[in-house]
């Protein structure tokens, strides 16, 4: 065989050999004689990434249980196996997509929380505009988030310190507002019921389960309203 078209056939066969890189771009290499052939270029890229990000529209498409990991592959430009390199089942890679979404939520509710004076009363109505915000944004993440029961329990250390941290943003505008330390009794104790009523009022508004116009006060009005309640000094 015409050494040029030896090196043909093994230059194909080495570059259309999946060596368990996934994400593939086609370049044209060119031989001695000037002859052309497509050269497939592996690089590694973010691969977990690539599939929680697919993983995340999916979810908000069509719900936690109404996607499939194939299709997930498939967006993220994969194999179907590449997902068990990074995870261990469904479940890891739901898990991996919620931590990243309450990771935002923190940062979202942080930001919010920053831009205000520590005693100012207009804080606490903008980490709780910035929780419904977000339901609003990732509506199926925001489900996702408190739909996983089983690690919600307290079983799963990084999810719950990850919820503790968004939690204990809440706690530190409170008592930041009511003078107090952070690990005041009644600080907590209003911070949690703060926390029940934007969480409950984020899914009235997802669910559209809330009454008709002129039957509620806007949103801004009703989170300063519920925020000047609960933080009045005892």
């Amino acid at each position: 065989m015409h050494l040029d078209a030896v090196k043909l056939v093994l230059l194909t066969y080495v570059t259309n050999t999946n060596f368990g890189n996934e994400n593939l771009d086609a370049r044209p290499e060119v031989l001695d004689n000037g002859m052309t052939f497509k050269k497939k270029n592996y690089h590694h890229g973010d691969l977990r990434g690539q599939l929680l990000e697919a993983v995340r529209a999916l979810i908000e498409e069509s719900g936690l249980d109404g996607f499939s990991i194939a299709e997930a592959c498939r967006r993220a430009g994969v194999s179907t196996a590449a997902p068990y390199k990074h995870f261990t089942d469904r479940h890891d890679i739901i898990r991996g997509v919620v931590l990243l979404a309450m990771e935002r939520l923190r940062l979202a509710m942080r930001a919010a929380a920053d831009a205000h004076a520590p005693d100012a009363p207009a804080r606490v109505a903008a980490i709780g505009q910035a929780y419904v915000d977000f339901a609003r944004a990732e509506p199926g993440m925001f489900g996702a988030m408190f739909g996983l029961a089983e690690t919600h329990g307290g079983d799963d250390a990084e999810m719950t310190a990850c919820g503790d941290a968004t939690f204990g943003i809440v706690v530190e505008v409170v008592a930041d507002r009511l003078n107090r330390s952070v690990d005041d009794a009644d600080a907590k104790a209003r911070a949690y019921a703060l926390w029940c009523f934007v969480h409950g009022h984020s899914f009235l508004v997802l669910d559209a389960k809330m009454p008709p116009d002129g039957a509620h006060p806007a949103e801004d009005v009703l989170l300063r309203m519920i925020g000047d309640a609960m933080l009045t000094p005892r």
